[in-house]
Parts: C-alpha cells; structure tokens; sequence
C-alpha cells in the first residue's frame, strides 16, 4: 500500500505534485503523483547518487523508450518524462489492477479459460516490443498487471534492443532466474525467442502457482534452467503440449508470439468475460482506493539513530510490488487484423470525440502531443511504415489493412474504408488524393488489372478512374504509385500470380510506366530486375519529377540503391550512379532536388548535377548526415554528432549548425521538418525545435514517433510509429 512521505521526498517534480511513495528501491523511488488537472499518475525516479552515473541515466532513458515503444495499447502510456533532470524521472499513466503474482496468492491458481486468455493477450503485448526490435528480457509474474481490458506488461528497466548488448556485460545473466531463458541464463543473446520461453513460464506460474523450475538459490535455478526439464505438472494437460514446446532449450524449436497466441485462444468474447468474479472484485475496489490517496508527510526525525533509521511501521517503504499494484502500467489491445479480440483496438477518448490533453501554454519542454490517434492496425515496417497523406482539411491514413481519415483539429477518426492500398499506394500531388486500387484476394491469385483513381478526402470514396494498367494483377502487393504531375502519373505495376508468400511472387514480373491521367494512355512502359521471392525491398524507396526528367533512388537489388534519372516523355535512363548508404530505409522520406541538382545525405552531404550525375560537391567526413531538406537555396539536415545543420545548397558551405544543445543523439533516420520559426527533428526520445533565427533548441515535444511529416494546411508536424499518429503545432 502507498506510504506517506518523508522529509526527503521533493514536493514536486515537473508539473506533478507528489501525493504519496509507493516504493522503493535500489535504482530509485516510486511515487503516486497528480497533476494541477487532477490526473494521477506513477511517477518514477532515480536515486541522486546514482543519477551521476552515465550507464544508469542511458538505461533510464532506454527503459522510457521501451515504455513508448510498447505504447498505449499495449502499455502505460508515458504521460510526460525528463531523462536529462538532475533528477530524472517518468510519469506513466496509473493503471489500476494486481500484479499477476498478487493475484495468484490471494486466489489461487487461474483456469485454464483465463490462462488462455491471458498467454495470447500477452503475445500481442509482446509481439508489439519484438516488431519495434525491443526485447523484455525480465518478463515474470509481478510485471504483468491484471486490469479487466487485459494484461498490462510493466518495468522495462532491462529491456533492450535485438542484438545490442552495450549495457550487458559479456558472460553476465540479467534478468529473474527462475523465469530466465536458457540463454539468458548463461548470459547470451537474449532475442524474441528467449521471451516466448519467459512467457511459457508465466503461464505455467498463472496455472500452478509456482514456476517451471521451482524455487531455490539463484545457482541451483539458473542450472536448472539450462538443463533440467520444465516441471508442468498440474498445468491442464491440452496445455502441456503447448507450453513444452515454448520452454525448449533449443531457440529455434519455439513458437514465435503469433504462432502461440493462435494455439492459445480463438479471440472470442472480452477479456474480462475469462477472469475469475473475485479478480474483478479485486480489480473494481482498486478503482475505488486511489480516488481516496491524500497527500500526507512524516516530520523531519528527531536527532538519534533510531528516528533517522525510520523504523516506525507507518514509514515503513514498501516492496517495488506494492508499486507494481497500483502504480503506472500497460494496456493491451491490438495489433493486426483478424477480428481476434486480443489483437481488436480498443476505442480511446479521442474516436469519441475527445482528444489527449494539450501541454500547458507556457511550457517550453517535454510538451505533450497535441493530439495521438491510435491506428486500428499496428503497422508492419519490411516495405516501409505510413505515409499520413494531408489534403482537403483531412489526414488520411493507408494502412495495407484499411484507410482511415482523420481530422487534423481533434485527432478523431471521421471515416474508414476497406481499399486495402498501403502508404506506397497513394499520393497527394496539386491538391488531388490518388490510389493505385488494391483490389479483395481471390482463389486463383489472380486479380483485376491495377485502376489509378482520385479519391475523395472526405469519405475515401473513389472519385474517378484515371488509368487501367491492364494486364496486370492487382493482388501483388509490389505495385508503387511512384509521383504525379499535372499531366502524368509514374507507376510500377506488376504482372503474374500472387502467391501469398513473401513480398514477391515466383514468376513476378514488373515494369515502371506513365498514363496520362487525362486520357488514360499508358505512354511508355520499362521493365525492371527481377526479383526473387525472398527479396523484402520495393523497387523504387523515392521519385521526384524535376522538369523533362523523372529522378529515383531505386533499390536495383536488396541493400543496394541506385540514383536513376530518366527522360520523364520516353522513360529512357540518362545517367545512373551508385548510391552507398547504411540504411536504404530512410530514403522514403523522398527526394529533395532543384532545376539543376540533386541533393543526398550520407557520409556527407553531396549534390550531383542533375543534368549528368557529376558530383558539383561534398562536404567533409567529419559528420554524417541524414536526407536533407531544401528551402530558398538552403538545405537543412541532421547530422551526427552535429544535430540541425544549414549549408548552402550551391557551393555546399556550411552556414550554421545547432547550438547549446545535446546533440549526441541526434537522430540522422529522417530529414527536419521545416516551419516558418523552427525546423523539428528527433533527439533521443524528444521531438525538437530549433530556432531558424538563433539556432538553438526553443521547444521539446514527448514523441514516440519514427518519421514525421508536414501538414501545411492545418500547421501540424505528424509523428508516425508502427501503432500511432501524433500531431504537434507546425510554428
């Protein structure tokens, strides 16, 4: 239960007012907290001792990414955080519910409906951190938190990204052991396998009360782990099976998140329909207590060890458990399709008409998003992410799965449609909405010629059909809507049999071609490589059509991209340059070029002249540079080590760069937006905005966004990760 504080507790930190601790630990303390709105919240700190320590603020703000990461689906919702404070701290929404542990204990053993239930709504959870490379990597009981909308998965204090083992020493185990992986146990390469494994052990936990390889010394668990079989008596025996499989010493021989949540459950009925009525009980008298939290301070202790020890049993501290039943957690809800109820979306305030709360005015730093809209969707990130297309006073979103519109002003949902057209699909271009139509999966793989169409914003319902590719087959999911003109549109279409496989089909073939939208004529038509069933990459990443010529960065083979220019009236190739870069992905962002060059990041930023791809000029090595942007003769761009960088889009000098701010994790995966007062980039886990006048930092956002775009009609930067649309105010 939560404790009054002490003498040494702050009275606030960044706009929450502490209310009460509810743990404490070696890393830090954890206190209930409300805003001057009256929300409560979980609001965790660090220790100042261990705050001086650059590792442990790095898994800090790491452990904040992964809470975004998992998002509010799946997750507390970060409400606001500061990892740079003297005193770093989060505030994550407070989420009402035991932990999984607690629950076990004060009611026994779940059935095995409700550990059904529970196992596949936490492969969505799950699945969600894997899809964004982040393991959990210390997944047990007390870290699942019962609500009666689903588990919520909490304390990512260890998580990490897939592969990368900068704050584990090599050799070491991290984590619980008596839920460990196998590998984790030996201080190995933890990956999405070796949660499937902690999972498996939860479940065998929620069935028994006990754990898969009982209690013991830490020693004598981590042997077991690593050699002994999983003890699953008196788990139901149809989930022996199940469950034996995913606790396989051997990674490859367990099932992925997707693979077991379909052998758990069907998805039928809510989940609150499979919890016991004494969890709901539990659940619904929590909701209750929190609304009854005062503020409440022990005095300062009198001289004398016994009162500076802090022994009474009202100042007692609570265990981090305590914290972990009442304090700030995650939601589950969606992912993909299929009607399944652990992956359906749940309907947030904002599809009701309301939207997320807006900072307050005169806060400068760690401003909340304006707006955040939740797809219906989580998005899938091999052909690349969504593409918001703003037109008309609307945001419409292609999702692969469905279209959304969305207005700009509140963030609500206004329409859906069931075109299944993904974001490499559809393009706004002189005020006009276009899709290539994606038409419903037959039986034969076989499906209806690729239709260029104008679509209306407002409802996304097709206007008019401007261009029939015929012959080719609209199932494949390789067709690009690459740019439109006033007059052509360029497309890669393809030809063949959809095999349901990878992204394309044994025997596909595809070529690059332009209609008039005027009179439908295909004008000229080029074949292009083909591409073997395994390859993951779209053939085109960016078009641009600069006068007489048609501009691409053209990925001629997985990992390879190519800067291709063509005579846009004949489609013949002009000049063709190899184009070496890490990450080809980031080239979605598009092309930024002029009459006469095209400009590139990089390991420095280059232009070529336009007319033969000569290199016109580069800057140094010394930083490397993401795409840049291109306003009145200047480009703007992020670059490493450098942050916001201005350089003269004719001789290549570098005019300005940011100043006064951290810089070190300056993100080079995305080009700046640019406003009329600031341009905007991501830094770490913050959204910036740097004065085009003094270069400095002026504003920071919270954003769990991956790209971002402009909205120029409705002055919005929009935030885009694999699950949610944030808006912020484009100034």
């Amino acid at each position: 239960m939560p404790t009054p504080l002490t003498h040494d507790d702050p009275v606030a930190l960044g706009p929450y007012r502490l209310i009460a601790r509810l743990g404490s630990g070696g890393m830090g303390t954890v206190y209930v907290a409300r805003s001057a709105g009256g929300r409560t919240v979980a609001l965790k700190t660090m220790h100042a001792a261990i705050a001086t320590d650059p590792a442990a603020r790095t898994r800090f703000r790491l452990e904040v990414d992964a809470a975004r990461v998992i998002g509010e689906q799946f997750g507390a919702r970060v409400m606001d955080a500061d990892p740079l404070a003297e005193t770093p701290w989060l505030a994550t929404e407070y989420v009402l519910g035991p932990p999984l542990d607690e629950a076990v204990e004060a009611g026994g053993p779940l059935s095995e409906q409700s550990v059904r239930a529970l196992g596949a709504a936490l492969c969505s959870a799950l699945g969600q951190l894997h899809r964004s490379d982040v393991v959990h990597r210390d997944l047990k009981p007390s870290n699942i938190l019962l609500t009666a909308y689903g588990p919520k998965v909490i304390d990512f204090g260890i998580a990490r990204a897939i592969g990368d083992d900068r704050l584990t020493r090599a050799g070491a185990a991290v984590g619980t052991p008596a839920f460990m992986s196998p590998e984790q146990a030996t201080g190995q390469e933890h990956d999405a396998a070796g949660d499937v494994f902690a999972l498996a052990g939860v479940l065998v936990y929620a069935s028994t009360g006990r754990g898969p390889f009982g209690h013991g010394q830490t020693a004598d668990l981590l042997y077991r782990v690593r050699y002994a079989e999983a003890d699953l008596s008196g788990v139901p025996p149809t989930l022996v099976p199940v469950l034996a499989q995913c606790l396989a010493k051997e990674q490859a021989v367990r099932p992925t998140m997707a693979q077991l949540a379909r052998q758990l459950h069907d998805g039928k009925g809510e989940f609150a329909e499979h919890l016991p009525p004494e969890l709901l009980a539990d659940i619904g008298r929590r909701a209750t207590d929190v609304w009854r939290l005062v503020p409440q301070r022990l005095p300062a202790p009198t001289a004398g060890p016994e009162a500076a020890a802090g022994t009474t049993e009202v100042g007692r501290r609570p265990s981090r458990r305590g914290f972990l039943a009442l304090g700030g957690a995650l939601a589950v809800a969606a992912a993909a399709g299929g009607g399944a109820w652990w992956w359906r979306e749940r309907t947030p305030a904002r599809d009701r008409g309301g939207t997320t709360p807006k900072g307050s005015a005169h806060k400068t730093q760690n401003i909340e998003p304006m707006w955040t809209y939740t797809f219906g969707t989580v998005l899938q990130a091999d052909l690349g992410a969504v593409v918001p297309r703003a037109v008309g006073g609307m945001i419409v979103v292609p999702t692969g799965g469905g279209t959304q519109g969305v207005n700009p002003t509140s963030g609500v949902r206004k329409w859906d449609s069931y075109f299944e057209e993904n974001s490499w699909q559809t393009l706004v271009a002189d005020g006009r909405l276009y899709r290539l139509s994606i038409g419903e999966e037959t039986d034969d793989g076989i499906g209806p010629a690729v239709t260029l169409q104008t679509v209306n914003p407002d409802n996304g319902k097709t206007i008019k059909n401007l261009a029939r590719f015929a012959g080719t087959n609209d199932e494949l999911p390789t067709h690009q809507l690459l740019c439109v003109t006033n007059r052509v549109a360029y497309v890669v279409v393809g030809k063949g049999k959809y095999d349901g496989g990878g992204t394309f089909s044994a025997g596909e073939t595809s070529a690059l071609e332009a209609a008039d939208i005027e009179t439908g004529r295909i004008l000229w038509s080029k074949p292009l490589p083909v591409r073997f069933e395994l390859s993951t990459s779209l053939h085109f990443l960016a078009a641009n059509a600069v006068g007489s010529r048609l501009v691409t960065l053209q990925e001629v083979k997985d990992e390879t991209v190519h800067v291709v220019v063509r005579n846009a009236s004949t489609g013949a190739v002009l000049w063709e340059r190899p184009y070496g870069i890490d990450d080809p992905d980031i080239l979605r962002s598009g092309i930024t070029a002029d009459s006469d060059h095209v400009y590139l990041g990089g390991s420095r930023l280059w232009a070529l002249r336009l007319s033969d791809g000569a290199v016109v000029w580069k800057t140094s090595t010394a930083h490397a540079y993401g795409p840049p942007v291109l306003r009145s003769g200047i480009l703007y761009a992020v670059g490493d080590g450098a942050g916001l960088t201005a350089v003269d889009a004719r001789s290549g000098k570098v005019l300005w760069t940011e100043r006064g701010g951290e810089v070190g994790e300056a993100s080079t995966a995305w080009p700046p937006v640019l406003g009329d007062r600031y341009a905007y980039y991501k830094n770490g886990t913050l959204l910036r905005a740097i004065s085009l006048a003094n270069h400095s930092t002026a504003l920071t956002y919270q954003t769990s966004g991956k790209q971002f775009y402009v909205d120029s009609y409705a002055k919005l930067v929009l935030g885009v990760d694999s699950q949610n649309l944030t808006a912020y105010p484009l100034r």
